[in-house]
């Protein structure tokens, strides 16, 4: 009978290193890895040498940047969703995608399993199994942290782990921060950071850009472009969306834009305090949201802001494959059909501050705005307005009064 294959989302740290050796011994599946990279940078050069010699069979590396940025992260800034007014969902739009990805590497192989390395604690193993469940009900799922017979709770044990099993590697046993990075954000958790009374100590941490405090002196200029709600331009420059937001990364990053810290309310019902770091995505959004101003009337604008916190948790609690899902994103993409011009904003400080906005379809009419009296509109037509708007309040105040009256 031919070995059962297993595909674990490999990232080459030392927690899915240890947990190779593990799958073979515990239930002798043949170990696929699936490496998915959504921008994070990080040297991938020996990371098939090191799942091999860990004892995988083959190694996969999918490169989704573009996807990641095409199919969910430009949804998410259309809808403008941020969760809990702060969080721009770095990690929570990527993992749809993974689980995607694992998925379709699992049908190819031929597997039967997929094996993640995320902890009971948090909300990446919510994220990744609904996003497995709602793709392939019949695929096992194994989340060794949840198991009995992991048996491992530190990195030192971990790495004594590998090493009984013939995996000497130079992994460090010294604990820092955990991050978590693609090309949207990066997260920080850990170290001083759990304890919120404490400050982040940001000349140790931030990874992507500098302080405000440490940013330039002088405030920089940037001009951009969208078409139907999507970034076409930066500076005069047409690009991608992905190498836009690697653009806005690097003067997000120089101008200390971005960084946020927060404590929020995981999936799982605890609340975990986090630094986020997301320069280039905190600048398209609100450059987005600087053109929707311009564009969209007042009762859309209304209802999208709801929809956008929804969209936000939606992305959050890893339902992204859901009908729900879809029809929020629907109406979103109905909304960005006129969202096209050009905007402009200044970076300053850890600031961005609008300098104009174009639009061949904006619904600013100075004549309207102005103080002088114009064709459309005429002062004495507020007065019947005013009595219509506010006559529920006179109503309640003459009942109330009547009331008052009568004792």
């Amino acid at each position: 009978m031919a070995q059962e294959k297993v595909i674990l989302a490999y990232s080459g740290g030392l927690d899915t290193t240890a947990i190779i050796p593990w799958l073979k011994e515990n239930y002798d599946y043949e170990v696929v890895c699936c490496c998915i990279d959504c921008g994070q940078g990080e040297e991938l050069d020996g990371l098939e040498e090191r799942a091999k010699l860990s004892g995988a069979t083959k190694l996969y590396i999918e490169d989704i940047t573009d996807e990641f940025c095409d199919e969910y992260i430009i949804p998410c800034v259309q809808a403008g969703a941020v969760y809990e007014n702060k969080y721009l969902l770095g990690t929570s739009m990527a993992r749809p995608g993974i689980a995607k990805k694992l998925v379709e590497v699992a049908r190819k192989e031929g597997a039967t399993a997929i094996c993640h390395g995320a902890t009971g604690k948090g909300n990446d193993q919510i994220r990744f199994e609904l996003g497995i469940k709602a793709l392939a009900p019949d695929l096992k799922i194994i989340a060794p942290w949840r198991m009995d017979n992991w048996g491992m709770s530190s990195r030192e044990e971990e790495i004594e782990y590998c090493k009984a099993h013939g995996i000497d590697l130079p992994f460090s046993a010294n604990n820092s921060y955990s991050r978590d990075r693609n090309l949207w954000h990066i997260s920080h958790e850990g170290l001083e950071l759990e304890d919120p009374s404490q400050e982040p100590n940001y000349d140790h941490l931030l990874v992507l850009g500098v302080s405000p405090e440490k940013a330039p002196d002088e405030p920089e200029y940037v001009t951009m472009t969208f078409e139907q709600g999507v970034p076409k331009t930066v500076n005069g420059k047409e690009m991608k969306v992905s190498d836009i937001i690697r653009e806005l990364n690097a003067l997000g990053g120089k101008h200390g834009i971005g960084i946020v810290d927060i404590v929020e309310n995981r999936v799982v019902g605890m609340k975990s305090r986090g630094v986020y770091e997301t320069p280039g995505g905190t600048i398209l959004m609100e450059a987005q949201k600087q053109l929707e101003e311009l564009v969209l009337d007042r009762a859309t604008m209304d209802v999208k802001k709801d929809m956008g916190n929804k969209m936000a948790q939606i992305v959050y609690e890893g339902k992204w494959f859901t009908p729900l899902r879809e029809a929020v994103q629907a109406f979103i993409t109905s909304t960005q059909t006129y969202v096209t011009g050009e905007v402009k904003f200044k970076l300053y400080k850890g600031n961005i501050i609008k300098a104009g906005t174009t639009s061949p379809y904006s619904l600013y009419s100075e004549s309207l705005a102005s103080f002088t009296t114009g064709d459309l509109y005429d002062h004495h037509d507020a007065d019947g307005f005013i009595t219509l708007f506010g006559l529920p309040l006179k109503v309640r105040a003459m009942k109330l009064a009547e009331v008052e009256n009568n004792k």
